[in-house]
């Protein structure tokens, strides 16, 4: 996955384009399951830079780094060899040390996996979550406002009758009824300060 594949930034979505090659697929052709992990990630850190919040700025100006606290994975139909698959990455939550982001990995119009990633905001040992500083917490705050905005005025287009079920889809989240992925980087647990702002609107991750 050489490259910088294109990617779009509107509406509180990030949208970021890739080519599967044959070091992704297994024996017949099919995407592995784990390299989804690595299509989500990679779109994460695009998202960031997009959003002028790098991971790298993160590091070097305030001695954090961002990790995976959990995720959950849905896998909804296969992906194969040379396809061009767009990963789009919404938030859905911003906390005081951690966002809960959707990722969705698309071949066209079809769905081939969701994900649901909790990311903490850590200093280098990992003992305990650090607040998100401010750049990072606004930039992100505003992506989400954007996409709840985005949302309310499908849904108000919808209740017209002028939305078509492929939009309405889009504007949805889905259900959490997929298989439980181990992210790297375990975290202390829900005494911590984890807790996460949800918007008044829009998507919810359950």
């Amino acid at each position: 996955m050489n490259g910088h594949p294109a990617a779009t930034l509107a509406e509180g979505r990030h949208a970021y384009t890739l080519r599967v090659y044959y070091e992704d697929t297994d024996a017949g052709g099919v995407v592995y399951y784990a390299n989804y992990l690595r299509y989500a990630e990679r779109a994460r850190t695009e998202a960031l830079r997009e959003l002028g919040i790098p991971h790298a700025a993160l590091v070097a100006q305030y001695g954090l780094m961002f990790v995976v606290r959990r995720i959950k994975v849905d896998y909804l139909r296969p992906a194969r060899l040379d396809a061009s698959l767009t990963v789009v990455t919404e938030p859905l939550a911003v906390g005081g040390a951690s966002v809960l982001l959707r990722q969705e990995v698309r071949d066209g119009a079809l769905s081939c996996a969701v994900l649901e990633v909790q990311l903490a905001c850590v200093p280098p040992n990992g003992d305990k979550p650090a607040r998100l500083p401010a750049p990072w917490r606004s930039a992100l705050t505003k992506m989400r406002d954007a996409r709840i905005g985005r949302d309310a005025r499908i849904g108000q287009d919808a209740g017209r009758g002028d939305v078509t079920p492929e939009v309405g889809r889009e504007a949805g989240v889905t259900p959490e009824v997929g298989r439980d992925a181990s992210g790297a980087g375990g975290m202390p647990g829900p005494g911590d300060d984890m807790g996460i702002e949800r918007g008044s609107a829009g998507g919810s991750g359950g």
